[in-house]
């Protein structure tokens, strides 16, 4: 069917799009999946891509942002014109479904953790921060104990 055929071209050539209208389309959405080795795949599967042209000069979109911290991996990227355009997730990173952080934030709160709103900096300047979820919801005293 033409639906069928369609989805086939685009999984095939990675243009999405009309096919007929060819500046419309989008170029690169699917890729073929390197299978070299299991590293490869690995890593091929943990790519990002920053859908900016490669060969503009533009510093910005190659160089990682601070809140990259921890995600993207600072040294794994391509030579030559997609070098910092191609990121590769960090070997510790682990991207997860949303999930609704209160009941985290209860549980630490019911562990002698201070809320971020009740956190004076000059009662207690050695607290140490706590995030749920990249957000910062407290601060505790003692993190070797609401660890254990």
């Amino acid at each position: 069917s033409v639906i069928t055929n369609g989805l086939k071209y685009s999984l095939a050539t990675g243009n999405w799009g009309d096919q007929k209208k060819a500046a419309s389309a989008k170029a690169g959405v699917s890729q073929v999946l390197n299978r070299y080795t299991y590293a490869s795949t690995l890593s091929h599967l943990r790519r990002t891509n920053t859908p900016v042209g490669r060969d503009g000069k533009l510093a910005k979109p190659r160089q990682l942002h601070n809140t990259h911290w921890g995600l993207v991996c600072p040294a794994e990227t391509p030579e030559g014109q997609a070098c910092g355009l191609v990121k590769n997730l960090s070997l510790m990173c682990y991207v997860s479904v949303g999930s609704e952080s209160t009941p985290i934030t209860d549980f630490m709160s019911q562990r002698n953790m201070e809320l971020l709103e009740e956190y004076d900096p000059i009662v207690n300047p050695t607290a140490t921060k706590v995030f749920v979820n990249g957000v910062w919801v407290g601060v505790h005293s003692q993190p070797s104990q609401l660890v254990s």
